[in-house]
């Protein structure tokens, strides 16, 4: 199996995942793979846990499509990732319901304007890192990815206001790994909410970061 196949299976593979898991909604949420001649899309308005890899939309190095169906209205938002990110291979993006939440919160109910969630969490800081919210935009909007480029250079992951987050990782597995830590701590967070809550101090942020890399 080429290495274009492998990444098509891998997409379908990870769609029906995530779907089982309720973590997006009908047509919602999109995914990307980087490939050697340009990148593999999920189709516009398809449902993630009813993919065929042979309908899956490539695109050229360029960004023009090549193949398959019309890709997601959000083809602009991942390459705007990619080309800030040249090292990362994939980008997962949901509408799951507790990180959608977080981000139709007034900015105040935020932990800070660095971060949407606090550090409540060794796992959080180590594969998500801090969350910033991006204004809203229209989906689909140029706009968007104009905005979502300025801050994904310093950041993995981003959380689109009134809309969802948006994960890169090196490959699929982690990209994975990562919005669906992001999702859980968004969870953990609107349960704690109105409560006084003990968040991870600097130097137990610092550990993390000089004994497993975290991204915080």
């Amino acid at each position: 199996m080429s290495s274009e196949a492998k990444a098509r299976e891998a997409i379908c593979k990870l769609g029906a995942k995530l779907a089982t898991r309720g973590l997006c909604p009908g047509t919602s949420g999109n995914i990307s793979v980087k490939i050697a001649d340009g990148w593999l899309m999920t189709p516009t308005n398809s449902s993630l846990g009813e993919l065929d890899p042979a309908q899956l939309s490539k695109l050229d190095s360029n960004g023009k499509h090549v193949a398959g169906d019309p890709p997601t209205k959000e083809a602009l938002l991942h390459r705007s990732v990619y080309d800030v990110r040249p090292k990362d291979g994939a980008i997962v993006h949901l509408h799951c319901t507790h990180a959608v939440a977080i981000s139709c919160l007034d900015p105040s109910c935020h932990h800070n304007k660095e971060t949407t969630l606090p550090p409540i969490t060794p796992y959080f800081v180590m594969r998500v890192g801090k969350l910033p919210l991006i204004p809203y935009f229209r989906p689909g909007d140029k706009a968007l990815a104009l905005e979502i480029a300025k801050h994904a250079h310093g950041h993995a992951a981003v959380l689109l206001a009134n809309h969802g987050p948006v994960v890169s990782g090196k490959e699929l597995d982690s990209a994975m790994y990562a919005v669906e830590e992001l999702e859980e701590t968004a969870k953990l967070m609107l349960s704690l909410y109105g409560h006084k809550i003990r968040t991870l101090t600097e130097s137990q942020i610092q550990e993390l970061k000089e004994t497993f890399g975290a991204v915080w």
